[in-house]
């Protein structure tokens, strides 16, 4: 009998042993270099575990939003070069973008010694209707000084923008006096055409900068104000367009070609064949068109300006355009980010697809631009053709190749001397807008006389006594400046002359004053001349 009663105490035994060593356990898991909840963690997939282990466990303290922001760029990376994730603090203003407006006060400024300047006041705007003038400087919005503390671009606009009618306070300084402003915030348009003009009488000039939601609106209301004028020849600049909705490029097709003809087709793997055809009568289905484009010409761009070419309803120059070929479409995710995914290929009438290779990597295809310009692409006519991939020919027996990009019917070089180390210093630091702001502050009512653009390129003449006030300016920002001949000293009237015409008209001051000089445009009004 007495050998049996340990038998009695055996499982009280274990009982206590198994309590005391799951008490121990418990207190020296958070001290295992392994340890985790591999219950929790099982639930995850692994870049969630991956990015909780960091989180919770990695020697140094680490962002983790952007560890899984790399991690999403690098799978992307592996599919294309156009699928992209955007983080949930860039997807606002991309999304502004491509609706193309805002909510905010209606100004343009600059930062210039630690002080916020207004540059631009935008007509008929928030800004506008409260009194601000282009000159005056933001000292205070709201309660937040915003002058000598080292106030960022990012940080202004955030203190500007708002939801639309509701109100700021504003503190400007004018001259040497405070003066207080309440501004009702509204819309404030992001314009898809930065320029719409007659350059000489019957032919009409439209810059488009992007496809937005409100392109093909504004490119009527252009068109309709230029036939109105008596315009009967089209040149349409698509340079450095990189496109956008594809939508408002086709609708703006359907406006040149006639019948239902077939602008574009889309098509991918979970994409049937999907064609865009013109819909109606367009309102210019037989003046000469031009289109201009240039290695910046992207997605969009190429879709309108493939659908011209292949149909021979316009004639177009520059240079051979980017090569983007891909269609996107944007998800909401539960991040507050967007997923840009490619979906399908777009071709044009003819079949052609524009994209060019990008077997060899992103980094490869990112620069390819670079080697054109490397290659002579840029400024050799025969080494800009693009004779590769498969063959097409047009009904009126032209010959297109697809592959990489549109190839312009006439092409213009790129016009290299332009790039002058001086002035590479100069639009670096921004040296020329700084000085040709307060330049037109300080002589402000010498540009009253001029009514318009035109008249300004005519009155107007940047002669040695500016060319000597900016040289000192420049020498100030320390960007010390070497006109070696004529055409460096002619490059930099023209600049500067191009931006004071901005300073008073906007882009479409600019480009009436740069356009007279252009060589891709002057070859445009030849052709259109009948030369």
């Amino acid at each position: 009998m007495e050998n049996k009663r340990p038998l009695i105490w055996l499982p009280l035994a274990f009982a206590f042993i198994m309590i005391a060593g799951m008490f121990l356990g418990y207190q020296l898991r958070g001290n295992m270099p392994w340890s985790a909840n591999a219950l929790q963690l099982s639930r995850k997939g692994t870049l969630d575990q991956v990015i909780e282990l960091i989180r919770n466990r990695y020697v140094d303290n680490v962002d983790t939003d952007s560890l899984n922001d790399a991690a999403i760029d690098a799978m992307l990376q592996r599919l294309d070069p156009h699928s992209v994730y955007i983080p949930a603090r860039q997807l606002q203003g991309v999304n502004e973008d491509l609706a193309g407006r805002f909510e905010g006060i209606g100004v343009e400024f600059n930062i210039f010694d630690d002080t916020v300047h207004i540059i631009n006041v935008l007509k008929d705007g928030p800004s506008d209707k409260a009194g601000i003038h282009a000159g005056d400087r933001i000292i205070a919005v709201g309660d937040s000084a915003v002058a000598g503390n080292g106030i960022t671009s990012d940080k202004i606009r955030s203190l500007l923008r708002g939801p639309g009618a509701s109100k700021v306070e504003v503190t400007m300084l004018r001259g040497n006096e405070k003066k207080p402003f309440t501004i009702s915030r509204g819309f404030i348009p992001l314009r898809a055409l930065d320029a719409a003009y007659m350059p000489e009488p019957g032919t009409g000039y439209i810059r488009v900068n992007k496809f937005a939601e409100t392109t093909y609106r504004e490119f009527m209301e252009a068109l309709d104000t230029l036939e109105q004028r008596g315009m009967k020849n089209l040149i349409l600049d698509l340079r450095d367009n990189g496109g956008g909705i594809l939508e408002e490029a086709i609708q703006m097709a359907d406006e040149f070609l006639s019948g239902d003809k077939l602008i574009v087709y889309t098509e991918g793997k979970h994409n049937p064949r999907k064609e865009y055809r013109c819909q109606r009568n367009g309102i210019f289905e037989d003046g000469k068109l031009i289109v201009l484009i240039n290695e910046g010409s992207a997605s969009a761009s190429e879709v309108l300006t493939g659908a011209l070419q292949d149909w021979g309803r316009a004639t177009i120059i520059g240079r051979r355009s980017f090569g983007k070929g891909l269609v996107q479409e944007q998800y909401n995710l539960q991040d507050g980010g967007g997923l840009r995914l490619t979906v399908a290929r777009y071709f044009t009438p003819l079949g052609r697809s524009i994209q060019k290779p990008y077997d060899k990597g992103v980094e490869v295809y990112q620069e390819e631009i670079l080697q054109r310009y490397h290659n002579g692409r840029l400024v050799n006519a025969d080494s800009n053709k693009l004779e590769t991939g498969e063959k097409f020919t047009t009904a009126g027996g032209k010959i297109l190749f697809g592959g990489g990009g549109i190839t312009p019917d006439l092409f213009v070089a790129l016009d290299t001397t332009n790039f002058d180390s001086s002035m590479v210093l100069l639009y670096r630091k921004n040296t020329m807008g700084n000085f040709v702001y307060r330049y037109y502050i300080s002589h402000r009512s010498a540009f009253d006389v001029f009514k318009d653009p035109a008249a300004f390129d005519k009155g107007f003449v940047v002669n040695d006594a500016l060319l000597r006030e900016f040289d000192a300016f420049a020498q100030q920002d320390s960007a010390n400046i070497h006109l070696n001949n004529e055409k460096s000293k002619h490059l930099l009237s023209l600049r500067l002359k191009s931006l004071l015409a901005r300073q008073i008209w906007r882009t479409e001051g600019y480009y009436e004053m740069v356009n007279a000089q252009d060589p891709v445009l002057l070859k445009a009004l030849d052709f259109a001349r009948g030369k």
